[in-house]
């Protein structure tokens, strides 16, 4: 028996479901509901059999026609005495018989037969009891259909409702057509012809330029008279023009076509979601290189003003030390004393307390100028690490955009992050408390009222001043502390080598004080501004965390950068 099927054809067609499938998966794991829709649409196409619509009047022969055309060995279409096919029934594949009523017009009617899968039948109803309800064939059928069988009886083919059908479909919809004559067994050889030929001449008439007209006989074809029964040109005909040669192909093709686009776009879309992450890797990657350069330049910049301090307090306690150590000596405490006895001029002790306070006096003035000079830089090298941060956050690139053709949505959410950030970091700049820290002030009460009617940046100078400030006036009260209570306890020039010694390891002692409380708080501030800065890209690092294993994970699944992992191996030319 000739097959109305091409085994090659049905071998491509899962191939190309195969390739749509997995599209069809990646539309899934990218998220994009549409793509997911149109690729969905795409396999149900690919996988619809070939749609035959039989167009005839009642009794002219057609549920026997699709029996012997089927060629199941079943019933597949019922036939009767008198007319059962009252309603339009799409008779298709299912792994049960059974009948499931549509509307009143419709029923679909399930058969596991192997055939139904590749070709499903629409028996329509007599053209002489349809015009009235045609919209759910024109509708629903009609578009879609990859054949219309118009079948007539073989004795009488010119039944006006028949071709009054024919004209409405044909002038609005142009599908491909064939014209059958059943039952060619009740014809006579000499009357067949003329009929044939009549119908032939009667369709180009109605525009169609070369019809196809076929004589058959269900009943012959269903006793196995193959030869006699005309079911052989009519399947070689489906077979290279329906389900065969280039038609399908061509319909296949469109659909690889659909599928290579489908593709592309999406491949496209992740290489551009792919190149927007690499972008935010790379603007994270310059604002952590642009933080730790600019933390290093403020460090070195604490270093140097603490290096200035402890230069200009060397050069007064050397001083203040020579002073002592001339003042000491035997003669000159000889003569203030003896003066201090006679006169009103200081003697030894009172000088002792001058001379502490001087040194009190003279490192005050010393340091808070120094301060004063050098804290400007530091404060200078800081505001430039928040506002250089503040820029490269305003500049960031942006190549995935809200317009995007597939991921306009994820470019949505990272034009949020990127608001939120760029929101929260010009309300971090302008906070004052951002920039302070209260572990840095022994007095918690100190400056709070100057310090926080400034704006964030604008009091990093005054804030600085005020930690400075407070570290030398605390170790300097403890020098002369210290050097008081020697002075206090001076009776004798014994003493002198003593109280100079003493002098030495006070001013030692504070030198260090000065050294490390000033170092150790000021480089704290400096690490702990940079500590808040980076907090505020938070939100902006767990966007790359999840855009990182997204795309991973699709690398990973797929083995390539983007899109689908398509095989395009079959040649659809032949």
């Amino acid at each position: 028996m000739i097959k109305i099927l091409d085994d090659n054809l049905q071998a491509l067609r899962a191939h190309i479901d195969e390739i749509a499938k997995d599209l069809h998966e990646l539309t899934i794991e990218i998220g994009h509901e549409q793509l997911r829709q149109t690729v969905s649409e795409l396999r149900n196409r690919i996988n619809e059999p070939f749609m035959f619509v039989i167009v005839g009047e009642v009794k002219a022969g057609k549920s026997s026609f699709i029996n012997a055309l089927l060629s199941t060995g079943k019933e597949v279409c019922k036939v009767a005495p008198q007319p059962m096919t009252d309603t339009i029934q799409q008779v298709i594949w299912g792994e049960t018989e059974q009948v499931i009523s549509i509307n009143p017009y419709l029923k679909k009617i399930t058969h596991p037969v192997e055939i139904l899968k590749e070709i499903a039948i629409v028996d329509t109803p007599g053209t002489n009891t349809i015009v009235e309800h045609h919209q759910e064939i024109t509708e629903r059928f009609i578009p879609s259909s990859d054949l219309i069988v118009f079948v007539f009886e073989a004795k009488n083919p010119y039944r006006q409702s028949a071709w009054d059908f024919f004209d409405y479909i044909h002038s609005e919809w142009r599908r491909k057509v064939i014209f059958v004559l059943q039952q060619k067994d009740l014809m006579n050889e000499a009357d067949l012809p003329i009929n044939i030929n009549g119908v032939y001449q009667h369709a180009q008439k109605k525009g169609i330029a070369a019809p196809h007209v076929f004589a058959v006989s269900a009943k012959l074809e269903q006793e196995g008279n193959q030869d006699e029964s005309g079911y052989l040109p009519l399947r070689n005909f489906i077979r290279d023009n329906i389900t065969g040669g280039k038609a399908p192909i061509l319909k296949l093709t469109n659909n690889i076509s659909t599928c290579r686009n489908l593709n592309e776009r999406i491949g496209k879309g992740i290489a551009d979601r792919r190149n927007q992450w690499e972008a935010d890797v790379r603007f994270r990657k310059e604002v952590t290189e642009t933080l730790e350069k600019q933390e290093g330049k403020s460090l070195r910049q604490v270093d140097m003003l603490v290096e200035n301090l402890l230069a200009g307090y060397d050069r007064i306690t050397l001083q203040k030390e020579e002073e002592l150590e001339e003042g000491l000596s035997f003669f000159t405490l000889l003569k203030r004393t003896i003066a201090g006895i006679f006169t009103k001029k200081a003697s030894a002790q009172e000088w002792l307390e001058a001379l502490a306070k001087d040194l009190d006096q003279q490192l005050h003035l010393e340091l808070q100028n120094k301060l004063n000079d050098n804290v400007a830089d530091l404060a200078d090298s800081i505001q430039q690490m928040a506002k250089t941060i503040d820029q490269k956050i305003h500049h960031s690139e942006t190549i995935l955009r809200n317009n995007h053709e597939i991921f306009s949505d994820i470019a949505e959410r990272r034009a949020t992050v990127m608001q939120d950030l760029q929101e929260t970091f010009t309300k971090f700049l302008n906070r004052p408390e951002n920039f302070s820290a209260d572990q840095l002030f022994p007095d918690k009460k100190m400056g709070s009222a100057s310090i926080a009617t400034g704006g964030g940046l604008a009091v990093v100078g005054i804030i600085l001043a005020a930690v400075t400030k407070l570290s030398v006036f605390d170790v300097t009260g403890g020098v002369l502390t210290s050097i008081g209570v020697l002075f206090a306890g001076f009776t004798s020039a014994a003493k002198k080598r003593k109280i100079v010694e003493g002098f030495r390891q006070e001013i030692q002692k504070g030198r260090g004080l000065l050294q490390g409380e000033l170092s150790n708080k000021l480089r704290s501030y400096v690490k702990g501004i940079k500590e808040k800065i980076e907090a505020n890209f938070e939100g902006f690092d767990s966007m790359l965390e999840r855009k990182r294993r997204r795309l991973v994970n699709w690398k990973k699944g797929r083995g390539i950068e983007g899109g689908c992992d398509i095989r395009w191996k079959t040649n659809f030319s032949d």
